[in-house]
């Protein structure tokens, strides 16, 4: 149990005021420890978002440095941070926001040799990351380790995300594999609006803090997708399969891949 300040309980009025999240829900997002992979475009607003709300740790993986050129959407980073490695970057401004939260980062590239060992210690896991074999790698680290998981996709002026609950569809459900190295664009090759990393990362924030509250429904065994030139928003039903080869009932991946992937594709969001 959580003994409040006086600042807390100023702080995060507008959460307890709410009857579906209270005193009680504050104190389980307090007691939340949350890893977001990806300090970019998704992973800026996630932390920030998460940071005012309260998680208790925030866990941030990313082996990149600020460019100039992610300032136009990763809203985390200013001016003055270029050059430096974006988790530290990261870290401050969470710090400045919040300075309740506890904040782990991790300046390195997760793989197949660090990836469960880093995802075991969170309750969940934020998908921020810009290219196939990396998201494919959280999410079979994150079945393996029986970890839930929120998955995030921004290209041009669309995005996507999905929410995974041990038992419900995951990523390899709905995706078989990564395609071919270089057969789909990334942001850095195809550009992306800076608002739709906004306009995504927040719906992630919100999954997120609705997981630790119980708040409505997930999107789980959902595809939630939208295009911001017409601003429609689809949610495509998808199913968990029992073929699958990582969260079927006879899975046939025992261990974690590192699939290729171009030299373009290193840098997040």
């Amino acid at each position: 149990m959580i003994d409040f300040t006086e600042e807390q309980i100023k702080r995060y009025s507008r959460h307890i005021l709410l009857q579906d999240v209270g005193v009680e829900g504050q104190e389980k997002i307090m007691n939340a420890r949350v890893l977001v992979v990806g300090a970019g475009g998704l992973g800026a607003p996630v932390s920030l978002y998460l940071a005012a709300a309260g998680i208790g740790t925030i866990g941030i993986v990313d082996a990149d440095v600020v460019d100039l050129s992610n300032l136009q959407r990763q809203v985390i980073h200013f001016t003055k941070d270029v050059g430096v490695p974006k988790v530290k970057s990261a870290k401050e401004k969470i710090e400045a926001i919040n300075p309740d939260v506890k904040v782990d980062t991790y300046f390195e590239f997760l793989d197949s040799s660090n990836a469960l060992d880093i995802i075991r210690q969170y309750d969940f896991i934020v998908d921020g990351t810009d290219n196939f074999p990396v998201k494919f790698l959280i999410n079979d680290a994150c079945v393996m380790a029986e970890k839930p998981f929120s998955h995030g996709g921004i290209l041009r002026f669309n995005g996507q995300t999905f929410t995974h609950l041990p038992g419900t569809a995951c990523y390899r459900c709905m995706f078989k594999e990564p395609p071919p190295a270089g057969a789909v664009p990334t942001c850095s090759q195809a550009g992306v609006l800076g608002a739709i990393a906004g306009m995504l990362g927040t719906i992630q924030a919100a999954e997120t803090l609705k997981y630790f509250t119980g708040v409505g429904e997930l999107l789980t065994n959902r595809l939630l997708t939208f295009d911001a030139k017409t601003m429609l928003f689809r949610t495509v039903t998808v199913k968990h399969r029992d073929s699958c080869p990582i969260c079927g009932s006879s899975p046939t991946i025992d261990h974690l891949i590192d699939y290729e992937q171009a030299a373009c594709d290193l840098k997040s969001h």
